[in-house]
């Protein structure tokens, strides 16, 4: 099944979401459910994935997001009052969608990575490392 074939009404949509979460189901416990208009895709509540408009993307960071660029597979975005967003999940291979072996090799590499991400709290690092913050605003003159 390809992502393009998954695109459309309610029911194809839901009908992609069950293939993807039956590929996946050699990882066990895999759970796909609703989530802002799409899917969310996790492994023992851990969100790994997200499925919208019949597209499946994964989670990346610095360890595995080169393997998605070298195949030419870009990020999900979304559309926002500040513009377009990046989120760190990028589009899944056509070919693992009939092949669950390889997407669970795509799979657990993107768990690895959202482990980390909750290992780390989720906070962003500062771009200054270092770097005092200014205590107060307000000039120490008399």
């Amino acid at each position: 099944m390809t992502q393009k074939s998954a695109r459309g009404s309610a029911v194809e949509r839901n009908v992609f979401a069950n293939h993807v979460r039956d590929l996946l189901a050699p990882l066990g416990g895999v759970a796909v459910r609703a989530m802002f208009g799409g899917f969310g895709v996790a492994l023992d509540g851990l969100t790994f994935g997200v499925i919208d408009d019949g597209v499946l993307y994964l989670k990346v960071d610095d360890g595995n997001r080169a393997d998605y660029t070298a195949r030419k597979l870009g990020p999900f975005v979304y559309p926002s009052k500040k513009g377009p967003m990046e989120m760190s999940y990028y589009r899944v291979p056509d070919e693992s969608l009939d092949d669950s072996e390889m997407l669970c090799v795509w799979a657990t590499r993107a768990i690895e990575v959202a482990t980390r991400a909750k290992a780390g709290g989720g906070k962003k690092k500062s771009k200054t490392p270092g770097k005092p913050k200014p205590t107060s605003l307000k000039s120490s003159r008399k």
